[in-house]
């Protein structure tokens, strides 16, 4: 019997202590402060994110967090059916115990505001001062401030203000001021514009940043299907440089201003404005709504083609052709309704 009890010590103690050293590290690890790239770092939580979507968010912000230990804690806590979406802020001192926790309870600490790619100046105007959570300025902003307001490091600031800024979810915290908010997407405009210049296609016919981001604001408006996107701006470019009128409508409808009914009518087409492309050769002089990186891309790198001429098919995609005849086919069939 002492023999048993001996070999039971022997055999049971040093899985105890094992155990104990696991549960102790675990403890550790589930309340130690996380480490920070900064003193506050935001986190957006989207829509139906599992723990590891939330990890993987964690991890791309800065915080390193172990992906299948945050999944096991949410799953072991139960906190994985509780996870809301939403602007968090996670701050200097923070565990991931923390972090759980507090997504789980839904304890936003922060807003959020969207601009939506395809928007104008205007639009993005309007959701900035209906938001009760942002900081409004007295007296409040106009267009024509904007260049002034985003002047802190951003070299877009020399240029008309409708395009610069960027299209994405920002989080603030309440209270914050709309400039701050403008420079910021300013500033994001900036560094994504610029990154995206610097791997752009050889003999492309923009001379600027700022060009490409004209001609990426129209194929954001023409694009009805993402697949499209580089062949609508191989389009362009091959116009470009044909010399050829661009003749796009989101261009006049953009120049129609408040004018536009909703309607575009032949006259509109002939009605000369700096923004139609259809009196005049080339880009128009300034973007005409927010671009979102893949149209940046698309601009950028289009796909080579011989393509002069789309037209959108009632579905969402378009119908490209090489040569007028074609094109004006194209028209009957997906516009006026002919049997081909």
């Amino acid at each position: 019997m002492k023999l048993l009890n001996k070999l039971l010590l022997y055999l049971v103690l040093p899985v105890v202590v094992l155990l104990g050293a696991v549960g102790a590290a675990g403890y550790q690890w589930v309340t130690r402060p996380l480490e920070l790239p900064s003193a506050k770092v935001d986190l957006l939580v989207p829509a139906g994110a599992t723990p590891a979507t939330i990890a993987r968010i964690l991890n791309q912000a800065g915080v390193p967090v172990n992906s299948g230990a945050f999944a096991m804690l949410a799953r072991a806590t139960e906190l994985d059916k509780k996870l809301k979406a939403g602007g968090y802020q996670i701050a200097r001192g923070d565990s991931v115990w923390d972090v759980l926790r507090r997504i789980a309870l839904g304890e936003v600490t922060s807003r959020q505001i969207t601009i939506v790619e395809g928007w104008t100046l205007r639009q993005v105007r309007a959701a900035i001062l209906s938001s009760p959570d942002i900081k409004k300025s007295d007296p409040p902003w106009s267009d024509q401030d904007i260049p002034r307001l985003i002047q802190g490091g951003t070299a877009l600031k020399s240029y008309p203000p409708e395009g610069l800024l960027f299209p994405d979810t920002y989080i603030f915290s309440i209270g914050t001021p709309d400039t701050e908010l403008l420079e910021r997407a300013a500033r994001t405009q900036q560094r994504v514009l610029e990154k995206v210049w610097q791997g752009r296609q050889e003999g492309l016919p923009l001379r600027s940043p700022y060009e490409a981001l004209i001609l990426a604001s129209i194929v954001e408006k023409e694009t009805g299907k993402a697949s499209d996107r580089a062949r609508i701006a191989g389009v362009f470019i091959n116009r470009l440089r044909l010399n050829m009128p661009l003749q796009t409508d989101p261009t006049v409808i953009y120049g129609l201003g408040e004018a536009y009914t909703g309607r575009l009518r032949k006259v509109d087409l002939q009605t000369d404005t700096p923004w139609n492309t259809y009196t005049r050769n080339g880009l128009p002089p300034t973007p005409i709504a927010s671009t979102g990186l893949a149209s940046l891309q698309a601009a950028l790198q289009p796909e080579k083609h011989d393509y002069l001429y789309f037209v959108a098919k009632g579905d969402g995609t378009s119908a490209f052709a090489k040569t007028l005849p074609e094109h004006n086919r194209n028209v009957a069939q997906y516009i006026l309704g002919r049997k081909p």
